[in-house]
């Protein structure tokens, strides 16, 4: 019978060195460029507007399908849903450029911002 050991590494001590304080220079200078990302997001957004109405479509199409196959069992109801999952696809469309119009840039800058203050 083979022997089992339990693999264990030594504990270290790990030393936390704060980072220093940004000067109020830095800080303005962040947020600066921190509202020249959000800018150029929602630029990216306008010009991006079929782009991004196409990533829409194509994330309907794969979660519709996946919400149905969880919510319906039964085999003919399942496939009855499927087809008519497309009629309110534009309804959906409509609403989600909507959402993206109005928060993409607010969270992906953000969402950007936390990446890059190392904490």
């Amino acid at each position: 019978m083979a022997s089992s050991k339990m693999l264990t590494t030594k504990k270290e001590t790990v030393k936390i060195v704060p980072l220093p304080e940004l000067t109020s220079e830095e800080k303005l200078f962040q947020k600066q460029r921190m509202r020249d990302v959000y800018l150029l997001l929602e630029n990216l957004t306008l010009k991006e507007e079929a782009t991004i109405k196409l990533i829409i479509d194509c994330l309907y199409d794969v979660g519709i399908i996946n919400l149905i196959n969880k919510k319906i069992q039964n085999r003919p109801l399942n496939k009855l849903a499927k087809m008519m999952a497309s009629t309110p696809k534009p309804i959906f469309k409509i609403l989600a450029w909507r959402w993206v119009r109005k928060n993409l840039s607010n969270k992906v800058t953000n969402w950007l911002n936390n990446k890059v203050k190392f904490k």
